[in-house]
């Protein structure tokens, strides 16, 4: 996948993790149904064993509140092809 289209999506699932904090009532229920979601796409989005730790990471930050505000899926993203610079397979 593009590295652009992964930026993307990541910043979509951030937005959608966002979204407990501004539908009220229903932000605690979204949490619950989210984490599991979140941490499941990080894996399949990211491939590897940093994946597997971002997945448990993203997890961790929608399942305890306050931790919403973090952007994980972005932050991510920016390990993989700003820090870490993984090259981009060609298909």
């Amino acid at each position: 996948m593009n590295k652009y289209k992964k930026l993307v999506l990541s910043i979509i699932f951030d937005a959608i993790g966002y979204v407990s904090f501004f539908i009220p009532g229903i932000g605690e229920f979204s949490d619950i149904v989210w984490a599991p979601v979140s941490g499941w796409l990080m894996m399949r989005l990211y491939k590897g064993r940093a994946g597997k730790i971002a997945g448990i990471i993203a997890f961790v930050e929608e399942a305890l509140p306050g931790l919403d505000v973090i952007p994980t899926f972005t932050l991510m993203w920016l390990y993989t092809h700003v820090l870490k610079k993984e090259p981009e397979l060609v298909k």
